[in-house]
């Protein structure tokens, strides 16, 4: 354990009119971030701020929150919780992130950094950085709408030679952003390179407003090396934070996970997803996930492809059971195959 890292990631700060107690945060994920996950993670603590999955601006101020697949929350992660939204429109962007603060979510997030092709297809996601005035509009739109706090993900651009993240940062804090969340890579890039972590730096630099680097950090080295390369105020942890749902409790508080961890990860989410999802929602969500889970060790295809093929709750604990059983030898790095 980094005490020097332990105490950068856990000096407090502040974004917009709020503090948060660590700049270690949970970044957004599409079918990942949702209510079971983010409660494991609760239960291990050391993060800064939690968020929800992506939610569509046009079907926020009509969702049932007992109902929706993804705009759904336990009270008690509100005071920490941020949600994410995308759409084109800046009224209805706005409209959204009024009911978002009517319901007591710490902040509010924009996401212009999806590139999955049916969000761009809308012209949302990372698509509108084709159009970084219509980007501007969302956010100034926003940022009159409410009082909480308002974040940005976005990427380097749609073109790497077109686009100065840097100049597009200054713009979204000149709209009324108060903090950032910057992956640095171009939108159709989606993980067949490495994220160039220099362009974070050119967004730390063109703001004065928070910026948290996303982008494969793994482990501490890797978050002390984009820290001191970057100079960024916090970071946005996403795959590694599925994989380890104690990660930032380990980073931040010093929390030293037992070799039945991962065992014990799998049957916690296992129950949790049952409990927030009916039973094959439930599996398939557990599925999501356990790719990641699996990239965290040696021959982890064949456990991942174990996994998959479980039919229900006790298969799968079954498999879990006799893979941990065998004590398999954890990998040096992700298997980056499976973390995908």
């Amino acid at each position: 354990m980094s005490i020097q890292l332990k105490h950068r990631l856990s000096t407090p700060l502040r974004i917009g009119n709020k503090t948060i107690s660590k700049r270690l945060i949970l970044a957004p994920m599409s079918g990942l971030t949702h209510v079971a996950f983010r409660e494991l993670v609760a239960r291990y603590g050391g993060y800064g701020l939690l968020y929800t999955e992506m939610c569509s601006a046009k079907t926020v101020p009509h969702e049932n929150r007992y109902v929706s697949p993804v705009f759904r929350w336990r009270d008690e992660e509100l005071p920490e919780l941020v949600c994410q939204i995308f759409g084109s429109e800046p009224g209805v962007m706005a409209t959204a992130a009024r009911r978002i603060e009517a319901e007591g979510f710490w902040g509010v997030d924009m996401n212009f950094g999806c590139s999955v092709a049916a969000i761009c297809k809308r012209n949302c996601g990372a698509a509108l950085l084709k159009t970084p005035d219509l980007a501007v509009e969302i956010v100034q739109a926003v940022r009159s709408a409410v009082s909480i706090p308002v974040i940005v993900k976005f990427r380097t651009g749609w073109e790497e030679r077109k686009n100065n993240p840097g100049d597009l940062a200054r713009r979204f804090e000149d709209a009324g952003a108060d903090a950032l969340i910057f992956h640095p890579r171009v939108a159709p890039d989606r993980r067949s390179r490495p994220p160039k972590w220099e362009n974070i730096a050119r967004v730390k630099q063109a703001v004065s407003i928070p910026v948290f680097g996303n982008g494969e950090v793994f482990c501490q080295a890797d978050a002390e090396k984009m820290l001191a390369a970057t100079g960024c105020d916090g970071i946005a942890l996403g795959r590694i934070a599925v994989a380890k749902p104690w990660v930032f409790a380990q980073w931040t508080d010093g929390f030293e996970p037992d070799g039945e961890i991962h065992r014990k990860t799998i049957k916690q989410m296992l129950a949790l997803l049952n409990q927030h999802y009916e039973t094959v929602t439930a599996i398939r969500k557990f599925k999501k996930i356990a790719v990641y889970i699996a990239a965290l060790f040696k021959y982890g295809h064949a456990f991942c492809k174990r996994l998959h093929n479980a039919r229900d709750v006790s298969a799968i604990e079954a498999e879990a059971d006799a893979f941990f059983d065998a004590s398999p030898e954890l990998a040096e790095r992700p298997n980056m195959n499976l973390f995908r």
